[in-house]
């Protein structure tokens, strides 16, 4: 960690506030970034003393594992310089940087190729001898193929695709490293993971939130582009892979990049077997009303823009062969719900007594709390032979342990050169390619509606197969995660 300076482009803003010196003030906390230099950089003219005052109370609101004391020793690491994304205000840094920076973009997503390519005219992307240079850049990737190339080609002008390290910071949850390693490290679950014993797999992430303060940007986005493309697709693709050879950055993310090339592509003609959109009208929690996404401040009064989004998928695979993987995450919903849930096949022939047998699930649950739930036959008690379903359940989180959040997690992998969880650009690109069929549809015609505080629209059970059904969203309540 010694020689090491993170620059911020963009300090001042509000994903540097809310989550980006949170987790450093963390990590500073438990002693692994002592030696970190923190270099803030934005278009204000501020001081240093005024850069510090902002983080400061920004960290007052948003680690609640603040104290005086460790701010005191925290401040120390920071520094500030103002200045435009150009290369000659860039180049006035250069003398506060060590051998070894990284440069991470908290910036709007149209700027992100414009400022990788005025750091690289102002020569902070080669590293001097002995050092290192890398980039940090936040989803989205483009908003669809086409834009997504166009980033990729300004930000290669003058850094290598192994320098840049594209954020998905659903790869940084633990919930999501958790799938890896009971997924591989428990031997009694891989002759099960196949077409032969499961039947479905569902991805839901549900949020009873609406577009709050976001409107500008989520109106132009809708749930496909920010959700299901980048934060769903990696979550199905780690449900999907094949046993890793070795433990390395690469072999994962091509094992990744087969599942994406080995899904049967959505063609313009199938788009409705594959895809339903929605959109929320005027709905209630409990007594609480709730206004449509049209009536919402920002959003104009005829938008289209979809709050919902599901897919049906198929991989055409040994291993996957007919099962449907299920995707879909909506705004205004009935509670804040995200999971993974794997459903088994029918137990064949006849059980003791004429007991009825429902399907097994396996749920790798992401929020209201994190845990992981085995959905199991046994006997009812009493004198008859009855059977019904039991639950067993092992929460992620023991009391007394540790927690990361997402950014601790992917801030320290940058740090260290850890690329495993991050985006290699054919990750990137796979995803679009498959989405662009939906994204074409999608130009025109109008979403279905659902009620605020529904399950989302009904259209989305014409994607499901015969005698499947939906998990429902309102099974537990909790925070955002």
């Amino acid at each position: 960690m010694s020689d090491t300076t993170l620059v911020i482009l963009g300090a001042t803003g509000d994903l540097t506030q809310r989550l980006l010196m949170p987790a450093l003030y963390r990590l500073h906390r438990l002693g692994l970034t002592k030696d970190l230099r923190i270099l803030g950089y934005a278009m204000e003219n501020w001081s240093r003393e005024r850069f510090e005052n902002h983080i400061h109370k920004a960290l007052k609101s948003f680690a609640p594992d603040y104290t005086e004391a460790q701010w005191k020793r925290f401040s120390k690491q920071l520094d500030y310089v103002g200045g435009q994304l150009e290369p000659d205000d860039l180049g006035k840094i250069k003398d506060k940087l060590t051998p070894s920076t990284l440069f991470y973009m908290a910036l709007p997503p149209p700027l992100f190729g414009p400022a990788s390519q005025a750091l690289g005219e102002a020569g902070l992307a080669t590293a001097p001898r002995g050092g290192w240079r890398r980039l940090v850049v936040e989803k989205p990737f483009g908003t669809d193929l086409a834009s997504a190339k166009q980033l990729r080609a300004q930000m290669h002008t003058h850094w290598e695709e192994n320098q840049i390290l594209r954020i998905d910071h659903f790869l940084g949850k633990e919930a999501t490293q958790n799938l890896m390693v009971f997924r591989f490290a428990n031997r009694f679950l891989e002759p099960v993971w196949n077409a032969q014993h499961i039947a479905q797999v569902q991805i839901t992430y549900a949020e009873t939130l609406g577009v709050e303060k976001r409107a500008g940007y989520y109106d132009h986005a809708g749930a496909l582009r920010d959700m299901l493309q980048n934060h769903l697709m990696q979550l199905f693709s780690l449900a999907a892979i094949e046993p890793l050879s070795c433990w390395d950055a690469d072999v994962l993310r091509d094992h990744k990049v087969e599942v994406l090339r080995s899904v049967k592509p959505i063609t313009a003609r199938n788009v409705d077997k594959h895809a339903v959109r929605g959109q929320y009208r005027a709905g209630k929690a409990g007594r609480k009303k709730l206004a449509g996404y049209r009536s919402e401040p920002g959003i104009p009064k005829g938008s289209n823009t979809e709050t919902f989004a599901a897919l049906r998928l198929e991989i055409d695979n040994w291993r996957w062969q007919g099962v449907p993987f299920y995707l879909r995450s909506g705004k205004r919903l009935a509670s804040n719900c995200s999971e993974i849930a794997v459903q088994f096949r029918d137990v064949p022939g006849p059980l003791p007594g004429g007991v009825k047998a429902e399907n097994n699930w396996m749920v790798f649950r992401m929020k209201p709390e994190q845990g992981m739930d085995l959905i199991a036959n046994a006997k009812l008690p009493g004198l008859e032979l009855d059977g019904h379903q039991v639950t067993l359940s092992a929460p992620y989180v023991k009391a007394g342990e540790n927690e990361f959040s997402a950014y601790e997690q992917l801030l320290m992998d940058a740090i260290e050169g850890d690329r495993s969880h991050f985006l290699r650009f054919d990750e990137v690109e796979w995803a679009w390619r498959l989405l662009e069929p939906v994204l074409k549809r999608w130009q025109k015609g109008a979403p279905d509606f659902y009620a605020a505080g529904s399950d989302g629209p009904s259209t989305q059970d014409r994607l499901l197969d015969p005698g499947q059904h939906w998990r429902p969203v309102a099974i537990a309540d909790g925070d955002d995660a």
